[in-house]
């Protein structure tokens, strides 16, 4: 007698599963205090209206402390994806791009090594202090709706 699953317990199974809670993490830099404050608020809004559960917040003093706090985050099997929220302003120097592209290349290698999203909500690199207000919730809105349309 085959004991496997039947084709509709095999369909039932899999949509308890989609129906599940999904967990993230938000990794966000404390250098923006203020900014930084919004965008978690911006998060945890849509998290709480699209039964989402935020399951870790970590803040890191920048966006270069991102990937290390993301890799140790996302190597727990209980947390589905993060979100990485932070600015990287405009300075004399040409460091705030450089740094973004080092800390994009390390979140898109660990979204690839351990097959879970993250939705960057960076703003920035080079942006200038008075475009920042109009950006701070947009970005992260649009990082956790990243996350939670690709864990879907």
């Amino acid at each position: 007698m085959d004991r496997g699953l039947s084709p509709i317990w095999t369909i039932r199974a899999h949509k308890r599963v989609q129906d599940m809670p999904k967990n993230i993490a938000v990794v966000i830099a404390s250098f923006h205090k203020k900014e930084a404050d919004e965008m978690l608020d911006e998060v945890r809004n849509f998290a709480k209206h699209n039964d989402i559960r935020i399951v870790k917040e970590k803040w890191v003093p920048g966006s270069m402390e991102k990937p290390l706090a993301l890799k140790r985050i996302l190597n727990d099997d209980g947390v589905d994806g993060a979100v990485a929220l932070g600015i990287i302003e405009s300075g004399e120097t040409k460091h705030g791009f450089v740094m973004a592209q080092a800390v994009i290349s390390a979140i898109i290698g660990l979204q690839l090594e351990l097959m879970k999203p993250i939705g960057v909500g960076i703003i920035g690199p080079e942006i200038l202090p008075s475009q920042i207000p109009s950006r701070v919730r947009p970005f992260a809105l649009r990082a956790i709706q990243v996350v939670v349309e690709s864990l879907e």
